[in-house]
């Protein structure tokens, strides 16, 4: 059964929706004003929020603009019921991330509806999808039928690029935004002398390439492949579409592109105080998590020096010493390009 918040100053006109929507299978919690509604909706998280606008203590609009900002009930869809019907305060209330309004006098039958159909919207935005191309195609697909995406293109397409192909060069426009369906892509940017610094790293599941798109720069870093892969590319036009159309949809497209943000950032403020061995460490822990998708130990590792040198920030020398130490101390095995960890917990504690 779906909970329903309902927040009317207006004792009788609050007594009759709830017992409409009691008789419609619905569990009602009532308030009489804003601020016991907030303190409601945090307490109870319910499935949907019908709110009046004009009440005292707080208004509608102070009800949504609090709950909206917490990340415990800002994706609770939001309906405004209100005898106010100007262009004005619908702009208002939608700029503040309102889902839907019903005027009053309303019937029952249009109450009804609004929120069948806005309860029906949340539950496909809560679908957990893959993240793959087929699930991203899924999410674009869902995302049409819940707010009428007319304007995206079909030009959604899968590439396959060779090992060491750049994908954009740093200095170039971007056109749309990238999903690694299979194999692995670095980013990196030169210096005067010709120096490659890796900046990140992208394994299966990860999209790349679109910081530049939201600065509307052009790249600030060249793109490469470090194997064999499958890239899905998505139009610019359809990323601004998808960012635009719809609060949650953007606010859940976000959360399929944001998953290494936070990481990057650390490593990189690392990078800049860190001692060359700690940085080392660092660098193997990052690819054993970003590669070891089956969780294997003693994990291998297999990468040019040269590339390790890039991800470290220092020369290929300096990382060849420092891995000679490490197999010293038991911590890696080497044969060849290959690098076995063999003590994982150790580097995680060095890098600390």
């Amino acid at each position: 059964m779906k909970t329903i918040l309902l927040i009317e100053d207006n004792a009788d006109l609050r007594e009759n929706t709830a017992e409409l929507l009691e008789e419609s299978n619905y569990k009602i919690i009532t308030a009489e004003n804003g601020k016991i509604g907030i303190e409601l909706a945090i307490n109870h998280l319910p499935d949907l929020i019908i709110c009046d606008i004009m009440m005292p203590e707080l208004d509608g609009y102070e009800v949504l603009e609090i709950l909206s900002k917490n990340p415990l009930t800002e994706t609770i869809p939001f309906v405004f019921l209100t005898a106010r019907s100007e262009n004005s305060d619908l702009r208002k209330g939608m700029s503040l991330g309102a889902d839907d309004y019903i005027t009053k006098p309303f019937k029952e039958v249009e109450l009804i509806e609004a929120i069948e159909t806005r309860l029906r919207k949340n539950e496909m935005l809560k679908t957990v999808y893959q993240q793959s191309a087929e699930g991203i195609e899924s999410f674009i697909e869902n995302a049409q039928q819940l707010v009428e995406l007319n304007g995206l293109s079909k030009n959604r397409t899968m590439h396959l690029f060779k090992k060491k192909y750049s994908i954009y060069n740093e200095g170039s426009f971007p056109r749309g935004i990238y999903f690694i369906q299979k194999g692995k892509v670095k980013t990196f940017i030169s210096n005067e002398d010709g120096k490659d610094y890796i900046i990140g790293l992208y394994n299966e599941g990860e999209f790349f390439g679109y910081l530049s798109l939201l600065e509307e720069t052009v790249y600030r870093e060249t793109s490469e492949t470090l194997e064999d892969s499958e890239i899905y590319f998505i139009p610019k036009e359809d990323f601004f579409t998808l960012l635009v159309s719809n609060r949650e949809v953007a606010k859940r497209f976000i959360k399929m592109l944001s998953s290494n943000l936070v990481e990057m950032e650390t490593r990189i403020l690392k990078l800049a105080y860190n001692s060359v061995r700690k940085r080392v460490a660092e660098s193997l822990v990052m690819l054993e998590k970003t590669y070891n998708n089956l969780n294997q130990q003693p994990f291998t590792i297999s990468m040019s020096r040269e590339d390790i040198a890039n991800i470290v920030g220092t020369s290929t020398e300096t990382v060849i010493r420092a891995l000679s130490d490490f197999k010293d101390e038991n911590i890696i095995a080497i044969k060849g390009r290959n690098i076995s960890i063999i003590n994982l917990e150790k580097l995680q504690k060095m890098k600390n």
